[in-house]
């Protein structure tokens, strides 16, 4: 219950992080290709985009689950 009120309950359910992870790619399409294309720029892009999510879900979401999803949608 405490961790609840402080907001420390991790966001594991794929449906709603799948959701918010297509916003964050709808809202960052050269970040997308970046990935996409390769490279150095691939890497940094998807941390990027990891870190675009974490803050929209307040630092809640579980970011395995959400690179898990990242991985999946862009390749």
């Amino acid at each position: 219950i405490i961790a609840e009120e402080l907001n420390l309950i991790q966001q594991s359910d794929a449906g709603e992080l799948e959701a918010i992870v297509d916003e964050v790619l709808a809202e960052n399409p050269k970040a997308v290709d970046d990935v996409k294309s390769g490279g150095k720029k691939s890497k940094k892009a998807r941390g990027f985009l990891l870190g675009q999510v974490m803050q929209r879900t307040k630092g809640t979401a579980n970011p395995k689950v959400v690179s898990e999803i990242l991985a999946k949608k862009l390749g």
